[in-house]
């Protein structure tokens, strides 16, 4: 699968092909993280965001500040929503010794999360604003910022449920912010 993958971006610009060296070095290191680290949750969104200036590479040749505006928003809500998930296997990691943003945040867990999702929308306001989104775009974003504080609300408790619940309800963030961009570019 990775020789494929690399198959494919060698049919890329050369920009694209030395970013895709980052790619497979994130991927390759993400899952020994949670041995030697605290933040195995910012290599995932590391990992998981770095589609972003790759995509942006291969568009337009270049990597404008806007792209690493959205790298930086999409990392701060993948640490988010995914230290919501290691809430729900706090107890588990901390007996069998491997680490987590939740066990690095402990009691501030729940506000480190609210700060990850606010760092999040003001990127995406930024983004908005800069790349002149059609106004439905911030309604889009109003919509997702309700569901962060639905999920502040679930996690209150910080009970197993309820927290993985909160981290499955991202799914439905993600799908407001693409239905946001998709219509506002298209309006």
């Amino acid at each position: 699968m990775i020789l494929g993958a690399f198959l494919l971006v060698l049919t890329l610009d050369a920009l694209t092909i030395q970013l895709s060296v980052v790619a497979v070095i994130l991927a390759s290191v993400y899952p020994f993280m949670k041995r030697y680290t605290h933040m195995p949750q910012l290599v995932l969104g590391m990992a998981f965001s770095w589609a972003i200036p790759m995509a942006y590479a291969a568009q337009a040749g270049e990597l404008p500040p806007v792209a690493w505006m959205l790298f930086i928003a999409n990392v701060a809500w993948t640490v988010a929503y995914d230290t919501l998930y290691a809430m729900v296997d706090r107890d588990d990691d901390l007996k069998i010794g491997i680490k987590s943003s939740a066990i690095l945040f402990g009691k501030f867990d729940k506000a480190a999360v609210g700060l990850l999702q606010l760092v999040t929308l003001l990127l995406l306001l930024l983004v908005g604003y800069l790349s002149e989104l059609a106004t439905i775009y911030y309604w889009f974003l109003l919509a997702a910022s309700s569901l962060f504080v639905y999920q502040q609300w679930l996690a209150r408790a910080r009970e197993r449920d309820a927290c993985f619940k909160a981290f499955l309800n991202n799914n439905y963030v993600g799908m407001l912010v693409f239905m946001g961009i998709a219509l506002a570019v298209l309006m």
